[in-house]
């Protein structure tokens, strides 16, 4: 199998807590980060279309963290992957949030697992307190 036929899993959350007096401005900020992001054909890292991108209204169900999931399936973005951990940081950077993981799942590489925290108790857009630690998981799937 070619190397660049490889498909490449990315999901993970991004998390915030925020108290009731600015969840909103938190939330609205959040939002035009994400729809800062490229739509449709016109992405290479990151897209809106791979998050699930806050309302702005409070909705029921929820306790005290904000949680926006993401996801998508990429060929061997491995191979790029500093690229897409720099559109990703970059992401991070214009958002109000605690902390942040990415699992990426390779054919040949196993499961590697990024967590984002921030040095102060939660991040502020444009601060550059970002701290990253990665956990490489290999799953013997073959039967070897």
């Amino acid at each position: 199998m070619n190397n660049m036929d490889q498909e490449s899993i990315v999901y993970g959350c991004i998390k915030d807590v925020a108290g009731d007096h600015d969840r909103l401005e938190r939330r609205r900020v959040n939002r035009e980060a994400m729809l800062s992001l490229p739509s449709g054909e016109d992405w290479l890292f990151l897209s809106q279309e791979m998050f699930s991108i806050p309302r702005l209204e409070d909705i029921g169900g929820q306790y005290h963290t904000e949680v926006m999931h993401f996801g998508a399936s990429y060929r061997a973005v491995e191979y790029e992957w500093d690229q897409w951990i720099a559109s990703f940081e970059a992401l991070l950077r214009k958002m109000y949030w605690v902390s942040a993981t990415v699992h990426l799942e390779t054919e040949l590489s196993g499961i590697h697992t990024f967590n984002w925290t921030s040095l102060s108790d939660s991040h502020i857009p444009g601060a550059s307190d970002i701290k990253v630690q990665c956990e490489w998981t290999r799953e013997n799937v073959m039967g070897f």
